[in-house]
């Protein structure tokens, strides 16, 4: 059984930083190029970040120099760190495979809520 479970979301203050996690099983991680998406109160979902098989990195101009994306194909894992956050990050972190876009391809996770608040 295929799954992506993410992890790591919370309450965070404005400024505040939080890591989130996406564990994987059930197909070959390493082989494929990787994404975070988003769903903020409201609104439509919105690409995050994707990181390829092989390494590159690319970001939402949203997030560029505030957010880190990374992968740990040796434990099938994706991780996304989030500093210096603002209200508007609140939202549903999904993460997917796929390098871009909002497109549901072959796998997508349940999502981990963050909130920022003050």
């Amino acid at each position: 059984e295929v799954q992506l479970v993410e992890s790591g979301g919370g309450v965070v203050q404005p400024g505040g930083s939080l890591r989130l996690t996406c564990t994987s099983s059930g197909f070959m991680f390493s082989s494929y190029d990787m994404r975070w998406v988003r769903r903020a109160p409201g609104k439509g979902l919105e690409w995050v970040s994707g990181i390829s098989n092989g390494g590159l990195i690319r970001y939402s101009d949203s997030v560029k120099g505030r957010f880190t994306i990374s992968r740990d194909n040796a434990n099938d894992t994706l991780y996304l760190q989030l500093n210096s956050l603002k209200t508007e990050d609140t939202a549903i972190y999904y993460c997917a495979d796929g390098l871009y876009g909002t497109t549901r391809r072959n796998y997508w996770g349940q999502g981990t809520q963050v909130t920022v608040s003050s």
